[in-house]
């Protein structure tokens, strides 16, 4: 692995990757290697996972190649120097800002998404002018077996290199120099990354995850609620960083949302989901064990029946769990979805602010101007009004968590910032030099302060 990053610095030296030129090449080749295998991709998808080629597409390789189209549109723009004016005091000058980027990068991905959450950091990346090292999920062996054959077969390992995520191999990668650590993951293991990076003063981005929840107000569609929650949470079995980890409803609508639900969930997967192939599984019998543990003791409100076979568990509504039971402890990360009824919009937001900030935070609501209102006041990393899970889909906003849910950002600008820095250079005229600034002071004191007013 040390030989390996040492080869990436020796190519980065070179200043190969710097050129407009050769970033747009790599892009197109990263948009090129997704279209050219695409069926093997949504084929490896299924097979880890047991996405449908929709969901994959969906998901995956649609988003990335969004994300790629973007970069390609708007690279010019964010490359360009940016002038900005000089203080008064340094009279006459200009200040300029130079991005450039930061050297090589370590990207850690996970294994609900995996090919989406290994390649949209890489798309940044690339964009940015960096050589990375890409540690794969072994959790999703035929992807992650896939992605590494991709990247062997179009980039130089100088360039980008792709190494299975052992624990092993992520423990030595760790504690090495890059210059950008790219991690997602859980906190725990988070925590760790940032403890071995701060060894080399490497900077490192954290998307972890943590209890989202969904507000739902009386005053909201309920039907299209009912839609829009089923499908957050049942996409990829609820195994996604940002689904709805457990929802907060007036108790006036708390019935009618129920109801609404379990024929939202016969309507999209039928009466019988686990015998649905459009439906995912869970990733491994580990996973599933702990899914099944969080519901002893629950009171369900809808399903609750699994399938240890296929490793398929229902969407299942728990009513009202007692706040301290593991289900409200821990992230989910499964298709249960608790469901707490609440007095007020108000009432949700303290109930949320008493508890680490999430991820994602939705809210469900009929009065769009008090929903703008009350998705201000409450701290979270990103959201939907009257959605669940699709501010992901946007390039132009900027994807990350605060507090325990993470730090830094990612998507389009915010990407490329990641692994970007931005060099700051006061250029100063040789014509004209004010001596004020110079020794002896004398009685420059209150002219200088005059000035600087």
């Amino acid at each position: 692995m040390k030989e390996l990053l040492n080869m990436q610095k020796e190519f980065f030296q070179t200043g190969q990757t710097i050129p407009l030129s050769f970033r747009y090449q790599q892009l197109e080749k990263l948009a090129g290697m997704l279209r050219k295998n695409e069926k093997e991709i949504l084929f490896a998808l299924q097979e880890d996972l047991g996405k449908s080629y929709f969901e994959g597409y969906a998901t995956e390789v649609g988003l990335l190649l969004e994300e790629i189209k973007v970069a390609k549109n708007q690279l010019k723009k964010w490359v360009a120097p940016r002038k900005v004016s000089g203080p008064m005091t340094q009279f006459p000058s200009k200040g300029w800002r130079y991005p450039e980027p930061k050297g090589c990068a370590l990207i850690v991905s996970p294994w609900n998404y995996p090919l989406q959450l290994t390649l949209a950091p890489l798309i940044s990346a690339v964009a940015a002018g960096c050589c990375a090292v890409l540690s794969l999920p072994t959790d999703a062996p035929q992807t992650s077996t896939l992605i590494s054959r991709m990247v062997k077969e179009n980039f130089p390992e100088e360039y980008l290199a792709a190494r299975m995520g052992t624990i092993p191999n992520n423990t030595e990668l760790f504690h090495l120099p890059f210059d950008q650590i790219f991690f997602t993951g859980s906190p725990r293991v988070g925590k760790i990354v940032l403890a071995a990076a701060a060894e080399n003063l490497t900077p490192a981005t954290l998307e972890l995850g943590g209890k989202s929840p969904c507000v739902v107000l009386a005053d909201a569609d309920i039907r299209l609620v009912a839609r829009r929650i089923v499908w957050g949470k049942c996409l990829n079995a609820g195994q996604t960083c940002v689904a709805p980890d457990y929802i907060l409803v007036e108790q006036s609508c708390r019935d009618a949302l129920v109801s609404a639900i379990r024929e939202e969930a016969k309507r999209q997967f039928s009466n019988d989901m686990l015998k649905n192939p459009e439906y995912p599984r869970i990733v491994n019998e580990k996973h599933f064990a702990r899914l099944q543990s969080l519901l002893d003791g629950q009171k369900i409100l809808l399903g609750g029946k699994c399938d240890a076979a296929c490793r398929k568990m229902e969407l299942t509504l728990a009513d009202n769990p007692d706040p301290e039971s593991p289900l409200m402890q821990e992230e989910i990360f499964g298709p249960i979805l608790p469901v707490i009824p609440i007095e007020n919009a108000k009432k949700a937001a303290e109930w949320i602010a008493a508890r680490p900030k999430p991820l994602a935070c939705y809210l469900f609501t009929g009065d769009l101007r008090r929903g703008r209102k009350w998705m201000q006041s409450v701290s979270f990393g990103g959201g939907c009004l009257n959605d669940t899970i699709v501010h992901l889909t946007s390039p132009n906003l900027p994807f990350g968590g605060i507090g325990n849910s993470g730090m830094g950002s990612c998507h389009g600008k915010a990407g490329f910032d990641t692994f970007t820095h931005v060099k700051s250079v006061l250029e100063r005229s040789v014509r004209m030099d004010i001596g004020m600034r110079y020794a002896p002071y004398g009685e420059k004191l209150e002219k200088l302060k005059k000035l600087m007013r």
